[in-house]
C-alpha cells in the first residue's frame, strides 16, 4: 500500500512542478509587457487574458500537489494535538461528507463548462478579440481528476492510519525555511570558523 501512497505523490509532485514553471513564464510575460507598454508604446491587447490564464492554470494544477505535500490549510490550532488516529478520524470523515461531493462536482461543471466552450470554440470578451479560453477551460476537469485521485490516497492513508496508529510515510518534498534551524546552522558554521 505505502507504495501506490507513493507513487501517486510522486506523479503529483511531477505535476506540481512541471507546472511550477508556469511562474517563469508568467513574470517573463509580465516583464516584457510592461516593457512593451512603457518602453515600446506598444502594449498587446492579449496579455491581460493570457497572463489570467497561466496564472489560473498555475493555481488549478498545484491543487493536487499541495494536497500530496499536506500542504492545504487546516485548523491546526486543536488538530496538533490530537492523536495521529484521531485526526485521521476527523479527516476522514471531511474527506468523505465534503471533500470527494466538492471535488466529483467540480470535475461534472468542469467537464460541462468546458466541453460547451470547446463547442463553440469560445475566445475571452475581456479584450476585443481576445485570445482562445476553451483549451484554458480544460483545465478544470483535468485538475479536479488529479485532486480527486490524490483524495482517494488520502482517504486511504487515514484508513492505514486508522489502523496502524501512524501516518503512512509521503513523498519528499521541498521544505519551507525553518529560520531557527537556519540560526542554529550559521551559529554552528561561525564556531567552526572561529575555532579554526
Amino acid at each position: 500500500m505505502q507504495k501506490l501512497f507513493l507513487a501517486v505523490d510522486r506523479f503529483n509532485t511531477r505535476i506540481g512542478h512541471f507546472f511550477a514553471w508556469l511562474i517563469v513564464a508568467l513574470t517573463g510575460l509580465i516583464c516584457w509587457e510592461v516593457f512593451s507598454r512603457y518602453a515600446l508604446n506598444s502594449p498587446h491587447p492579449w496579455a491581460f487574458d493570457v497572463q489570467i490564464m497561466l496564472y489560473g492554470t498555475l493555481f488549478m494544477m498545484a491543487g493536487a500537489y499541495t494536497l500530496a505535500a499536506s500542504g492545504h490549510v487546516r485548523g491546526d490550532i486543536l488538530y496538533g494535538f490530537f492523536t495521529p488516529r484521531t485526526q485521521a478520524f476527523f479527516d476522514l470523515v471531511l474527506y468523505i461528507v465534503f471533500f470527494i461531493p466538492g471535488i466529483v462536482a467540480l470535475v461534472w461543471a468542469g467537464y460541462r463548462y468546458a466541453g460547451e466552450s470547446f463547442a463553440i470554440r469560445e475566445h475571452s470578451s475581456i479584450t476585443a478579440e481576445g485570445p482562445p479560453i476553451y483549451p484554458f477551460k480544460a483545465v478544470i476537469p483535468v485538475a479536479g481528476a488529479l485532486l480527486l485521485f490524490q483524495g482517494f490516497v488520502e482517504i486511504l492513508r487515514c484508513i492505514v492510519c486508522l489502523k496502524n496508529g501512524e501516518w503512512p510515510n509521503r513523498q519528499e518534498d521541498v521544505e519551507e525555511v525553518d529560520v531557527d534551524k537556519l540560526k542554529a546552522m550559521v551559529t554552528h558554521h561561525e564556531e567552526e570558523n572561529a575555532a579554526r
